[in-house]
């Protein structure tokens, strides 16, 4: 039966919204059901307006509402502004609301918690911020945030994300840069076609505005949110940063600005240190093996540590600061390298990266920018095979980078200027892991192994990190981790070996496993895949929306050698199983060795892409076609 809502009782709900509505608009409400879809959490505005006073002024006003519907919408707070030797906060506070609009919470800005802007692994910053630490107690909630800061530091231009993450819907989103000395400002639009953005630019000043823009669902095995969402970047062609003036408009002008006002002057060394690094490649003349001594010595000596201070957060301490100081920063740690290689006359290239494991984030070729990069390598030309070199690091192999900066393009500050280049990358069979075992089945259902695993590229990068662990960790590791899903596991030996030079990590290991098979007067049966069971299938989507990615390719190759226990003989082995597809291949393969001995075969290849979406499906059964055969058990009969 319909409940029909009593007249009198509408009019008094619409009414407690009117009233809201008038004095604040915060009522949840009011939010547009279509804005409600998917969201947990609406924007309801955002608006952030710059004014660039001069080269050396500029003050930034922001106004953020958004109103959190549950729980996981709690992560697009924040009620936060960071400020430093330069840069001021002239205005802030922050007001919460309940369901309703109503008021819960008022604070000013004297009510602002103010703490130092990094974590304790920094030696030390400058850099501090004021923040409200508010935890919920219903949902939904309303926040209005309000800033205003003035810097002097104007290189570094707030870009503007209208959208900021998936399952965020927006109801009004503003940009806006007032340019009153006309200074000239460099901007690039990306991703904007995809998403109805008003423009109302002019030469010297920009408006962008988005509204009404439902949340984007996110999906598993997508595309990286920076690639699909709207971004838009501004740099001006004259600035200032912590009292240097600087001008670019391509990267090889902000490359020379570097190395002229940043780099210049800090590989200075002591005479003593440069003695010392002489003598260490005293009668060697290849420049490579020269460079590898030099930074074997800089890891033995040196430790990272954050210290975040000089010109914006972006200069080295000094070379010789270092050598005193035996520590660094990812800057001071390369440029000390730098100038160690320097000393031996090896040329080097001081390099700014953006890191990131999860998301190869790449330098715009075509839009320099001041702002772009959060880390430091070096690069070492090397006849068009360029070397390159994380500083940071005591333990990372002389030439290899790993996931954290590889495949993506960098700004290099050559002599002549900045240069565009690209970092190496470890793509799909490059990516190589190899277990060669014996296995021994034991009459009562127990299984003896020995083991050799190698690793390379990724896969030795994911493992390189073994060799310091003592053997409690490493076979805590083994038990909880790599081998969970094997019960009753024991590891009895281990030996890791880790070939810094060939970029190698080697594992010699003996294992047990107690009931791994189950046993009954009729038969054996046992799963023969021990040791590398990939069980991964993709999560189900009835209409996919965004494209594939993969974003990490590898390949496996596992032979096993299978001694059949007393008593039991083999029958006919399993037939040859083969997979292919555009996403990689499988296969499986047995061999029969003699009555009581036979080999298993794998080898899985799966390969990195980006793939429509509408292929997403047979990715899918590709991989749920593979960890179904993973699972593959056989039978032996006794005799």
């Amino acid at each position: 039966m319909k409940k029909i809502i009593p007249l009198c009782l509408l009019v008094s709900l619409f009414s407690i919204v009117a009233t809201f509505s008038q004095k604040n608009n915060y009522s949840s409400l009011l939010i547009p059901v279509e804005l409600k879809e998917n969201a947990n959490a609406v924007i309801r505005d955002n608006s952030i307006e710059i004014t660039i006073e001069d080269v050396d002024e500029m003050v930034v006003r922001n106004r953020k509402v958004v109103t959190v519907l549950n729980k996981l919408g709690d992560r697009n707070v924040s009620m936060s502004e960071y400020y430093d030797n330069h840069t001021k906060i002239t205005k802030l506070s922050a007001i919460i609301y309940d369901a309703f609009g109503s008021q819960l919470k008022k604070y000013s800005k004297n009510k602002f918690l103010d703490v130092s802007a990094v974590d304790g692994g920094t030696l030390y910053s400058d850099s501090r911020v004021k923040y409200v630490d508010y935890t919920p107690v219903s949902y939904p909630y309303t926040i209005v945030f309000e800033s205003e800061y003035k810097t002097s530091t104007t290189g570094f231009i707030p870009s503007w994300y209208p959208i900021s993450g998936y399952s965020v819907s927006v109801e009004k989103s503003e940009y806006k840069l007032v340019n009153p000395k006309r200074i000239t400002i460099h901007k690039k639009e990306k991703n904007f076609s995809d998403y109805s953005i008003e423009n109302s630019h002019l030469d010297y000043e920009l408006n962008s505005v988005i509204k009404s823009q439902p949340a984007i669902k996110y999906e598993a095995n997508s595309v990286s949110f920076s690639k699909i969402m709207p971004l838009l970047l501004v740099v001006p062609k004259d600035f200032q940063t912590d009292g240097v003036k600087g001008s670019y408009s391509n990267w090889k002008e902000l490359g020379s600005w570097m190395n002229d006002k940043i780099l210049y002057g800090k590989t200075d060394l002591d005479e003593a240190t440069k003695l010392k690094v002489l003598n260490l490649v005293k009668g060697i003349d290849n420049p490579i093996e020269k460079a590898k001594i030099v930074y074997d010595y800089m890891q033995n000596k040196t430790r990272y540590i954050s210290v975040q201070v000089g010109i914006g957060g972006i200069q080295p301490i000094a070379a010789n600061q270092v050598d005193k100081v035996s520590y660094g920063d990812c800057k001071g740690l390369t440029n000390y390298t730098k100038a160690l290689l320097d000393v031996v006359g090896v040329k080097s290239n001081y390099v700014h990266v953006e890191a990131n494991r999860n998301d190869k984030v790449s330098f715009e070729n075509d839009f320099a920018s001041l702002a772009q990069g959060n880390h430091v390598i070096l690069n070492i030309p090397n006849s068009g095979n360029d070397i390159w070199l994380e500083c940071t690091s005591q333990t990372i192999p002389f030439g290899f980078l790993g996931d954290f900066t590889d495949d993506r393009n960098v700004l290099v500050m050559t002599p002549e200027g900045g240069v565009i280049k690209r970092t190496p990358s470890y793509k799909n069979e490059t990516n190589l892991q190899e277990i060669n075992g014996k296995i021994q089945l034991e009459e009562n259902g127990n299984l003896t192994a020995t083991l050799n695993r190698v690793s390379k590229g990724i896969q030795y990068d994911d493992k390189s990190f073994y060799e310091t662990l003592n053997e409690e960790e490493l076979i805590k590791r083994y038990k909880s981790n790599v081998w969970s899903y094997n019960n009753n596991l024991e590891i009895t030996s281990t030996d890791i070996i880790n070939d810094k030079e060939k970029v190698v990590l080697k594992e010699d290991l003996k294992v047990s496993i107690k009931n791994y098979a189950s046993v009954n007067e009729q038969e054996y049966l046992f799963r023969v895949n021990v040791f590398n069971k990939n069980s991964f299938v993709p999560k189900r989507y009835r209409t996919r929306k965004l494209p594939l990615k993969i974003p990490r390719g590898f390949k496996d190759v596992d032979s096993y050698e299978f001694t059949l226990p007393k008593g039991y003989v083999l029958g006919v082995l399993p037939s040859e199983k083969t997979l292919s597809s555009n996403f990689g291949t499988y296969k499986v393969t047995f061999t029969k060795i003699d009555d009581t001995t036979f080999k298993y075969n794998k080898s899985m290849l799966i390969k990195e892409g980006v793939y429509p979406k509408e292929d997403y499906k047979k990715y899918r059964n590709f991989r749920r076609s593979i960890a179904k055969y993973e699972n593959l058990r056989i039978a032996i009969l006794k005799k």
